[in-house]
Formats: structure tokens, C-alpha cells, sequence
């Protein structure tokens, strides 16, 4: 979910051709895969299994190709003016997301119980967690537009970043909550709120 923008006279905008146009491709993916990353990592202390990892990829590759598209298509005053405003909206849906999380972890260990499979029990949550993960990327589209590259490779790209760093986020993610035990719930809960705070603040 970062805000990433080209000067329109950089060279990455095109002056320097092909590999230039593709260095700032890859730039743009990588800014837009790291808070993905993030999240990821909170989802995946709470356990993992193929199908979260199904699940994760589609979801956040999804979002993050497509609303650069989405903004590009809305037209540029209004793409920017939701984009930065949906920098705020993302990051109380997160923050909602991981307070969620966190009192189902709490009121589940005051019962004495392990609550349902996070593969089984968060789809909705997931889904959420990817529209506030790439709201405000909506205003990229036109970043993309300046250096000049295909929007179906621009597409890929950044929705391939997106999958690789979600599923490596997974995967440590996982090896966190091994350790963490039965506090891997809370814990996720809690990465999710953080992510959340350090977007509102324009950290990441």
C-alpha cells in the first residue's frame, strides 16, 4: 500500500528506453508488495496451510494488479483524490482487522478453547484485508502511465511481486507462530494493527 509516483521528466519515466521502463516497473511492485509482506506475516503466525497459501496469493495478487487498473480507468482527478484519501480508509480497515483478530485470540484462551482453523474461519477478513492492503494504490495507475509501459504487463508484474512477497511473508509468518505457540492468533492480530498504524503515518 505505499504511494509510489514518477517525476514525469525522470529518465525511469522513459528516457533511458526499455530497461529503464522496466527498472521502474520492478520498483513500483517491490513498493507495492512490502506491505503486503507485512500483513502477510500476521496472517501466517496463526497457521498456514495450502490452501491459506491458495487463498493469500489470488486475493492479494488480485487487488494489487488490479487497482492501479481500476484508477487509471476512473480518470486521474479522481483516482488521486480516493487514492489519498483511501490511505486512511486502509489503514482503519486493517487496524479493525487485527482489533478483530485480537479479541476473538482473547476471548478464545479466556474460554480455554483454540478457536477454528484461520483457513476456515477468515475469508471475509482476508478479502478485507486485501481491498485495505491496495485502496490507495488507485492513484498508480497514472505513475505507470509516465514511464510508458502495457498495462497488462504492468498487471503482471506487480500482481507476480505481489504473490512472491505475500507467500514469503507466509512463510515466515509461520515459523513466528511455531514458536509463538497458541499466541500465534494474537500475535497475528497484533502485526495486522501495526501495518495498519505505520500506513496511516505514511511509513510504508
Amino acid at each position: 500500500m505505499a504511494r509510489w509516483t514518477v517525476p514525469p521528466g525522470s529518465t525511469l519515466a522513459g528516457r533511458d528506453g526499455y530497461g529503464g521502463r522496466v527498472l521502474a516497473l520492478v520498483l513500483v511492485a517491490l513498493s507495492l508488495g512490502l506491505s503486503n509482506f507485512a500483513a502477510a506475516i500476521g496472517i501466517g503466525v496463526a497457521g498456514v496451510d495450502a490452501r491459506t497459501r491458495v487463498r493469500v496469493g489470488v486475493v492479494f495478487g488480485i487487488f494489487e494488479a488490479g487497482m492501479p487498473i481500476l484508477g487509471l480507468a476512473l480518470g486521474h482527478g479522481l483516482a488521486s483524490a480516493l487514492g489519498h484519501a483511501a490511505r486512511w480508509v486502509g489503514a482503519g480497515l486493517l487496524i479493525a482487522t487485527g482489533a478483530y483478530g485480537l479479541i476473538q485470540a482473547l476471548r478464545a484462551g479466556a474460554a480455554g478453547v483454540s478457536g477454528p482453523p484461520a483457513v476456515q474461519q477468515q475469508l471475509g477478513r482476508l478479502l478485507v484485508t486485501g481491498i485495505a492492503l491496495s485502496i490507495d494504490n488507485l492513484a498508480v495507475g497514472f505513475a505507470l502511465g509516465t514511464i510508458h509501459v502495457s498495462l497488462p504487463v504492468a498487471a503482471a508484474v506487480i500482481g507476480t511481486v505481489s504473490v512472491v512477497m505475500s507467500l514469503a511473508g507466509l512463510d515466515l509468518g509461520a515459523r513466528i507462530g511455531m514458536r509463538a505457540g497458541q499466541r500465534g492468533e494474537l500475535l497475528g492480530g497484533l502485526v495486522l494493527i501495526g501495518v495498519g498504524a505505520t500506513i496511516g503515518t505514511g511509513v510504508i
